[in-house]
């Protein structure tokens, strides 16, 4: 199957661009009927705002929905969306909420803002990578630990676990391609006394919070 980018986690910004108040919030979403109970949840929420902008981008079907909920036409949602389709995120939904602070900001202003806090929103909350991940474990002395887990990354894997008990044992993922070589790289630096186990295989994206 072939790799795609999704939100790592949920996500909340806050900036105030004179005197207005703009809130974004991102999500991953599988479906439509989950994008649209985000953005009612939003509009429930932030009733007392003047505007709450939406946009959301969905793999199955190559859905795209955004509004711009009363801004000018083309200030709000369509900036928000560009900002995911740029970065190639998808199931998103994204609800930028804002509290007009008495100051007009112009459409330049407006989009400028909108796509900030769209594009705030996606850096905190993160991107994670959705593909064929190979399932590995090894048990190394401590000594080796920090070795091992640097040897995990330059292979582009993530360490999901780490278990403290006599030795060390690492559990992680790694990208189907990149297993034969990190299995022969880890039992060539330690001349055969490690060996990396393959668990299994798994298509899923490296949820946020691993190493």
């Amino acid at each position: 199957m072939a790799e795609y980018y999704v939100p790592a986690r949920d996500s909340e910004t806050e900036f105030t661009e004179k005197r207005s108040r703009f809130i974004g919030h991102v999500w991953r979403v599988e479906s439509e009927d989950e994008a649209r109970e985000k953005i009612a949840q939003m509009k429930a929420k932030y009733y007392d705002a003047r505007h709450n902008c939406w946009c959301y981008l969905l793999r199955e079907g190559n859905i795209t929905r955004y509004s711009d909920d009363g801004e000018p036409q083309g200030t709000a949602g369509q900036p928000m969306l560009e900002v995911f389709r740029r970065e190639g995120v998808e199931n998103v939904c994204c609800v930028v909420t804002r509290y007009f602070g008495g100051i007009l900001l112009g459409t330049g202003g407006l989009l400028r803002a909108y796509t900030r806090s769209a594009k705030d929103a996606l850096t905190e909350a993160g991107i994670s990578v959705v593909r064929q991940w190979a399932q590995g474990a090894l048990t190394c002395p401590y000594p080796l630990l920090e070795r091992m887990k640097q040897e995990v990354t330059g292979a582009q894997g993530v360490i999901t676990d780490i278990v403290y008990e006599a030795e060390v044992r690492i559990l992680s993922l790694l990208p189907v391609e990149n297993w034969a070589a990190y299995e022969a790289r880890v039992t060539e630096l330690t001349a055969g006394k490690i060996q990396a186990e393959k668990l299994g295989e798994c298509f899923q994206a490296a949820p946020a919070g691993w190493e």
